[in-house]
């Protein structure tokens, strides 16, 4: 077994309860109410910013040129891809990027942002790839779990959310970080605890859009 389905193997109780947390399976059937996924877009759209400059940092730190080429080519991927969706439906919503700018991440979200980024200035290039792959592949899974509840889905607007991680674009990106992890020098018990903490990180995301997390202070 090649290391990424290793370690997806040795977190499979956490991945099971992200791909039926209630959130997903409400996006999914269209049952979600709209104040959640709003919530939900705007934290998640101050993520992805985030996840660009992780990628940019890893590539900054990456042991060749071209795996500098692969960092910045998953950058722009996600800049072209899951940004450029979020940008169209934040327009649906009566929503602009000033709004998702403005908007003052939940504790969760600047936790695991804290983490991805301390990641990527701490540790090696093949650490920071491994610790963002649970977040491209988890939707990946989600998408492929879930899709045939689309069909049914009365909300236009989830389904255009959903599309993009059904797509042969996304499916590459997904791939591609997984070559990278399964080409790395590091063992699994190396990038295990990474892997692991972001994998906890994705099913707290989901949990604190669905109870639209605030400050306690």
């Amino acid at each position: 077994m090649d290391k990424s389905h290793a370690l997806r193997s040795m977190v499979s109780r956490i991945w099971e309860k992200i791909i039926t947390h209630p959130f997903v399976v409400e996006l999914y059937t269209g049952t979600l109410p709209y104040s959640k996924f709003k919530y939900y877009i705007l934290q998640d759209y101050n993520y992805l910013v985030n996840i660009v400059k992780v990628l940019s940092i890893v590539a900054n730190r990456a042991p060749d040129v071209n795996r500098a080429k692969t960092a910045l080519r998953l950058a722009y991927a996600t800049i072209e891809g899951e940004m450029a969706n979020y940008e169209k439906l934040l327009s649906e919503m009566n929503l602009s990027i000033k709004d998702a700018e403005k908007t003052t991440p939940n504790p969760t979200n600047i936790a695991y942002m804290n983490f991805l980024l301390s990641t990527g200035y701490s540790k090696d290039y093949w650490t920071t790839i491994a610790t963002l792959l649970p977040c491209y592949w988890t939707y990946q899974e989600i998408a492929e779990t879930h899709k045939d509840k689309l069909e049914s889905n009365p909300s236009q607007l989830y389904k255009k959310w959903a599309s993009v991680y059904l797509t042969e674009e996304y499916k590459e990106v997904v791939d591609i970080f997984k070559r990278e992890v399964d080409s790395s020098h590091l063992s699994l018990q190396e990038i295990y605890p990474y892997f692991e903490l972001a994998s906890k990180y994705e099913y707290m995301f989901w949990s604190a859009a669905y109870g639209e997390e605030e400050w306690v202070i």
